[in-house]
């Protein structure tokens, strides 16, 4: 695609002299096909002719069979085991901002716990007036509220950072799903134990083997955490806390401890534990950044991408992606189909929620060129999403979180499209 530099970088002047114009601006309509000829239209297929499975085939249901391939996958060699490891959503097979509840992504530090909920208990404890355990069911007697947010992993991009790595937006961008949570909120606990005036912080801890912990200011807390047993109205899955897990609206995903039985107030973060310090955004002079909680804005195009190329050919052609912000909504989104020489404001489409993901959408008429593909997400405090060249004069090579930098699709002549970056 276009020139390469010693970095392994797609040039922007190459691309052009290698013929990169697309024709951008409102698509034409596609005109329907003719069904002269076509086999699908002038035969009756089989599924016209006969009876299908009944309503007791399947009590819970399930996918079509032909889209089987819409899972979630890992990287085997990311981490030595699987029990402590990742996998991934499958974003460029999913429309609308809501991921099902079988594809959101998975982090576990030891495994699924598969918890009891008759014997499930949460526990408050430390710098309260009174000490409390409750069970499943004293939560659910208390106001319930629903709110839908994205979860993202700090880690998310992190194999990026050095330069084009993973080759689809399932593996670059999909440590992140975004749901509606069902729960209560955690001030409302935290009000009935009695919160005494010293209290500045709250560990919660999780009832998996790995016993996780982390240190979460008690303003945060107090302001928009929850307690979720549900996601998208049903139970949440073992996979993701079952029964009960915290919600840390905007803030990065290891702090939404899952399978969680304890909340500890207390004065101080628990810096001695290395599980509270590990999660810091080390700069190239050797220093790190700690207590980077919050998700800054960030956007990925999934189709076209390397797993979701181009197939129709030329002509009217759907740009689609998904951007969001833990700060805020995501009131714009620019693209690009020529490495960011011109951007077009792309259409936002949906629900437009604080902390959630907001889907986006540019059409225009492709016409059999090569692409150079970007998208850019501003937020509601004005915030507007970098390159990655811009992060990396600031934050050096050696991190793994917080890479929220522009990713780039190139899309050959066939439609194809590559994991690259442009300089």
């Amino acid at each position: 695609m276009g020139d390469k530099t010693l970095e392994g970088k797609t040039t922007r002047r190459g691309f052009l002299a290698g013929g990169a114009a697309a024709a951008a601006g409102a698509a034409l309509v596609p005109a329907a096909a003719k069904a002269e000829g076509d086999p699908a239209i002038l035969n009756l297929p089989s599924w016209t002719q006969e009876l299908g499975a009944g309503v007791d085939a399947a009590p819970y249901g399930m996918p079509s069979k032909y889209e089987a391939h819409v899972v979630r996958r890992n990287v085997p060699w990311l981490t030595a085991d699987s029990v402590s490891s990742i996998n991934f959503t499958p974003l460029h097979e999913l429309d609308g901002i809501i991921t099902p509840n079988g594809v959101c992504f998975e982090r576990h530090h030891s495994g699924v716990a598969e918890v009891d909920p008759a014997e499930y208990r949460l526990m408050i404890n430390g710098l309260v007036d009174r000490e409390l355990v409750f069970t499943l069911d004293d939560l659910k007697r208390f106001p319930r509220h629903n709110r839908v947010y994205f979860l993202e992993c700090a880690a998310n991009s992190g194999m990026e950072w050095r330069g084009a790595q993973l080759n689809g937006c399932q593996f670059t961008h999909g440590m992140i799903h975004n749901v509606m949570y069902t729960g209560v909120l955690l001030k409302d606990l935290l009000n009935e134990a009695g919160v005494k005036g010293s209290a500045k912080w709250v560990l919660p801890e999780g009832a998996d083997a790995a016993g996780m912990t982390r240190s979460v200011p008690l303003e945060k807390a107090m302001d928009d955490c929850m307690i979720a047993f549900k996601m998208n109205g049903e139970a949440l899955r073992p996979e993701q806390g079952y029964p009960a897990r915290l919600v840390v609206p905007g803030w990065e995903g290891n702090m939404w401890v899952k399978w969680i039985r304890r909340l500890e107030v207390g004065d101080m973060p628990w810096h001695h534990r290395e599980e509270t310090s590990k999660y810091t955004d080390l700069l190239a002079n050797g220093k790190a950044r700690r207590f980077t909680w919050e998700m800054d804005a960030k956007s990925v195009v999934t189709n076209p991408s390397p797993q979701a190329p181009i197939t129709h050919g030329k002509g009217p052609t759907v740009l689609t992606g998904v951007a969001w912000s833990g700060r805020g909504t995501i009131p714009r989104v620019d693209v690009t189909i020529d490495g960011g020489i011109t951007w077009h404001e792309a259409r936002v489409d949906g629900p437009s929620l604080p902390m959630s993901m907001h889907r986006f959408y540019y059409e225009f008429n492709w016409d059999g060129k090569p692409m150079l593909i970007q998208s850019r997400a501003h937020d509601s405090t004005g915030y507007v999403q970098p390159t990655k060249d811009a992060l990396r004069k600031v934050r050096g090579e050696s991190s793994i979180y917080h890479n929220n930098g522009i990713q780039t699709w190139a899309v050959n002549a066939n439609g194809e499209a590559e994991n690259v970056e442009i300089s």
